[in-house]
């Protein structure tokens, strides 16, 4: 059943939410009940912020873009935005879905997935307080992305962990799912549906074991021709951890040379077999939040090409990315979330990458999507 809420319900629900406390709270059990999954909320009835960022990106069979964004992030009163565009990012809709947390919780780290079947998944983390130590990934589905006003089905919670990043099909058909619970021994999990996502089971676990350098590990996998799974994951930088049993057992999580703040990462296979990497800075170069760049692995990582520069500034941060059927590659992510607010695009292509410069029209850097200045007149 799917939970639409009334504009006078709406506006209960905004009352309550702005008396969340900043200290942390508890409230186990109400974590373990859903959000409030508000469709087409009146403009005024968003909540303002000062602070958003960490986006997501998808898009249909037939060319509508979907993104999620965080507003109040990193804080108790985190709560999630979807907004959509039919018209290659020319123009946005308002707000088509809020994913607004309980009194006492926090709606957090969303990701926004299109399945094999051609469903949008709406996925986003969800604690007690500003953190309580065993998170949870909830879900809820459209089976139909393309439609006028499309449907969602009710919540439900996967497990344990905060999902950031896309889940990954493997070539016999499973979906594999990782979440972490933050700091925590054997935190990334693996959850695995091989019935196309009507159940979810833990499949396995991965361990930091150096525990310093735990916190919000943000693991992505790919599955290396050879048929191994390679999960990046930020550890103060960027570490792996290599599965040879579709992942139910890991090898420790060890940092790998490539030099990366303690920051999100993108890492995907293109439809050409490729691996693409957006990654901050050179390859060989450790620098701040800044230069967002994107570069072409051949031979599932051992080494990267290209170089194609997305955004040179600081406080560019937390790519997700899709590949359209044409070959287009969206890169989202959020510049100086406090106080310019700003949930930016690149579009562009394998070529360009390759070429380490813009060497197709479709090239198009700095396309904006949101800003605070301009959402909260």
């Amino acid at each position: 059943m799917k939970r639409v809420i009334s504009t006078g319900m709406l506006s209960l629900l905004l009352g309550a939410w702005t008396s969340v406390s900043h200290a942390e709270a508890p409230a186990e059990d109400i974590a373990m009940q859903p959000a409030h999954v508000i469709v087409s909320p009146w403009k005024q009835h968003v909540p303002p912020t000062k602070r958003q960022g960490v986006a997501g990106i998808e898009c249909t069979s037939k060319g509508r873009l979907w993104v999620v964004y965080g507003r109040d992030v990193e804080s108790t009163r985190n709560f999630q935005v979807v907004r959509s565009s039919d018209d290659n990012a020319t123009s946005w809709s308002e707000v088509r879905l809020m994913i607004l947390p309980r009194e006492g919780t926090r709606a957090m780290s969303a990701s926004i997935w299109i399945d094999p079947r051609g469903r949008l998944w709406l996925f986003w983390g969800q604690c007690g307080g500003q953190q309580d130590g065993r998170f949870g990934v909830w879900t809820i589905v459209c089976d139909d992305p393309d439609a006028a006003e499309p449907k969602w089905s009710a919540p439900r919670r996967i497990g344990d962990g905060i999902l950031l990043n896309k889940p990954t099909v493997l070539a016999r058909g499973d979906w594999l799912l990782t979440s972490s619970v933050w700091k925590a021994d054997n935190s990334i999990k693996v959850y695995v549906s091989t019935d196309q996502g009507m159940t979810f089971q833990l499949r396995g676990t991965a361990n930091i074991e150096d525990a310093k350098t735990r916190g919000p590990d943000e693991p992505m996998i790919v599955e290396r021709k050879d048929g191994s799974l390679w999960m990046m994951v930020r550890c103060r930088g960027l570490a792996e951890t290599i599965s040879q049993d579709q992942g139910r057992t890991w090898t420790p999580v060890k940092r790998i040379a490539i030099p990366h703040p303690t920051s999100r990462f993108f890492l995907r296979r293109l439809k050409s077999g490729a691996l693409l990497l957006v990654k901050h800075g050179p390859m060989n170069e450790k620098v701040k939040r800044e230069k967002l760049t994107a570069f072409i692995s051949d031979d599932d990582g051992m080494t990267w090409q290209g170089g194609l520069m997305l955004d040179e500034r600081e406080d560019v941060t937390y790519p997700d990315g899709v590949q359209t059927e044409d070959g287009t590659i969206h890169i989202i992510y959020d510049h100086q979330r406090t106080p310019l607010g700003e949930v930016l695009m690149a579009t562009f292509t394998e070529d360009d990458v390759r070429a380490g410069k813009p060497v197709t029209d479709t090239v198009r850097l700095r396309v904006q999507i949101d800003r605070l200045l301009l959402s909260n007149p």
